[in-house]
């Protein structure tokens, strides 16, 4: 029997940039496995749109005009509670990650991102991982590293999948040093993250940064 698709991960691009909210329109339209519910050039715009079926993962600026995108994320995540948020954006300074971090974005991918790695951090965000670009997955890692964090203990996969994390690997560069999927190294990340005991499977990074 033939194996049925899989649904395609219903996106929405919040992007200020007409070129970047086309081009990345036409990059979702265009690969099968995904689809564009709907563009915003702003935040108050997104806020206003009428997606229907909601969308599986918004992907949003940080620095839209009006509204910034994490100013933007807590009213964007009560009008589509089921959706996660991806943030893309050129900054990659750790107070901007955090914050969004903080205010419930589930992966931080810079603007200079290729094309195909940005379809992958989509559908691993839409699976529940936690996708993060190099130098954002750096600074969470050694966050989360301090001594303050809990007491409890990591596995030994989950140790080896945050040295890795640490030398700022990928998900998929990590699956093949460790010979297993992505999809498993996206499972040990979120457990590592779910061992804070938060509301938010990446806020214990932001609290421990916070301790400084």
């Amino acid at each position: 029997m033939p194996v049925p698709e899989a649904p395609a991960v219903r996106v929405f691009v919040v992007e200020d940039q007409p070129g970047i909210r086309q081009a990345m329109a036409l990059l979702l339209d265009g690969t099968p496995g995904f689809s564009c519910t709907g563009v915003a050039a702003s935040a108050e715009e997104a806020l206003a749109f009428d997606a229907d079926p909601p969308p599986d993962v918004v992907l949003l600026d940080v620095g839209l005009p009006g509204m910034s995108g994490v100013e933007a994320l807590p009213a964007l995540r009560r009008r589509w509670p089921r959706a996660e948020v991806l943030m893309l954006t050129v900054h990659d300074d750790t107070e901007r990650v955090f914050e969004a971090l903080q205010e419930g974005a589930s992966g931080y991918l810079v603007k200079a991102t290729p094309p195909a790695e940005v379809l992958a951090a989509v559908r691993a965000l839409y699976e529940g991982g936690a996708p993060m670009s190099a130098s954002v997955a750096r600074k969470v890692v050694e966050a989360m590293r301090r001594p303050e964090r809990p007491d409890e203990e990591l596995s030994r996969r989950e140790r080896e999948v945050l040295d890795h994390l640490v030398e700022g690997k990928t998900y998929r560069q990590i699956a093949e040093a460790l010979f297993v999927s992505p999809n498993t190294v996206a499972f040990h990340v979120k457990q590592i993250y779910g061992k804070l005991h938060v509301r938010n499977r990446t806020e214990a990074a932001a609290r421990f940064f916070g301790r400084r």
